[in-house]
């Protein structure tokens, strides 16, 4: 896999977003319609108490990646009611076209007391093209569970044949004695689901995709792709602790190959994407997603300190 840069081609400071939000525009991720690419992304406003809230927007481009054509005046998608799952935010939101429907894969966000988040996966959809999204009701249709405690989330949905696939995070643990961590911090992995309709889930019930850090490494965001009968992912990693101004412990994306869908091969240094040696994505390099328009595979993905400037793109070269 060899991946050419194209550059950043979103920057949310400068265009005017929903709800007054000006920072970020994370976890970038794409529906191809007939005449645009629509990028779905989450971005964030600060309450008077200085926490945060994300909300999903979205920025059109043309087919060609290269002009801006539209950017959301308002959110896509309501947060939760009180107490609900998603009360304080969704992040990301992955999105699947089937019979005529865009369904929308959310990952909910609310805050909690001894550690700062718990996460769960809803469900919406949209008969609009996506410009907006309806719930299918206020609790996830994938949360926690026996063997996955906490943190479930970061869903990415494709279908091949009559079976929905979804690849999402789970965690394992929190880790409270770093002395760099102001709060717990947590550490989470990739596992893999399927459903006959999109909504009733069935769990594989073990960790997808190896550690190459440590037993600690957190694994995040992953999407997958078909090419020439093999399956590829992609998703980022990091270490659990001093990783959000260390770049040698921050996110960087790993790649991980499959016949089967059953069993992986991690081989990242076959992904063929890594960081620039200077500019946006210098430091950091997270939140990828693969999607294919027309002739071409394009990843989008995120750069320095998670997204706050923007997204950028890069093509695959056949």
């Amino acid at each position: 896999m060899k991946w050419k840069k194209l550059g950043r081609i979103f920057q949310p400071a400068q265009h005017v977003l929903p709800n007054g939000c000006s920072e970020f525009a994370q976890s970038p991720q794409a529906l191809v319609l007939d005449d645009r690419v629509r990028v779905y992304f989450s971005t964030r406003v600060r309450e008077p108490a200085g926490k945060f809230l994300s909300h999903i927007a979205f920025v059109d481009f043309d087919r060609t990646m290269k002009s801006i054509l539209r950017v959301s005046a308002e959110p896509v998608i309501r947060l939760g009611n009180l107490g609900c799952f998603d009360e304080h935010g969704i992040f990301p939101m992955n999105v699947v076209r089937q019979d005529g429907t865009i369904y929308a894969f959310t990952s909910g966000w609310s805050r909690r007391a001894s550690v700062s988040v718990e996460t769960a996966i809803g469900l919406a959809t949209s008969n609009d093209d996506g410009l907006t999204f309806q719930k299918s009701g206020d609790g996830p249709i994938l949360a926690a569970s026996l063997h996955e405690p906490f943190l479930v989330g970061d869903p990415f949905v494709a279908i091949y044949g009559k079976t929905w696939h979804m690849w999402y995070i789970y965690g394992t643990k929190w880790i409270r004695s770093s002395p760099v961590e102001t709060s717990p911090a947590r550490v989470y992995k990739i596992a893999h689901a399927t459903s006959t309709d999109g909504i009733t889930w069935e769990r594989t019930g073990r960790q997808l995709i190896a550690d190459r850090l440590n037993p600690d490494e957190c694994q995040a965001l992953p999407t997958v792709i078909q090419i020439n009968n093999r399956y590829h992912m992609y998703f980022c990693y990091r270490e659990a602790t001093d990783f959000r101004k260390n770049k040698f412990r921050g996110y960087r994306i790993g790649y991980a190959f499959s016949d089967d869908l059953g069993q992986w091969t991690r081989d990242d240094d076959q992904g063929g994407i890594g960081f620039s040696d200077e500019g946006w994505d210098s430091d950091m390099l997270c939140y990828p997603h693969v999607f294919r328009c027309d002739e071409n595979v394009y990843l989008l993905y995120n750069g320095n300190e998670f997204g706050r400037f923007g997204f950028g793109l890069a093509r695959l070269e056949w």
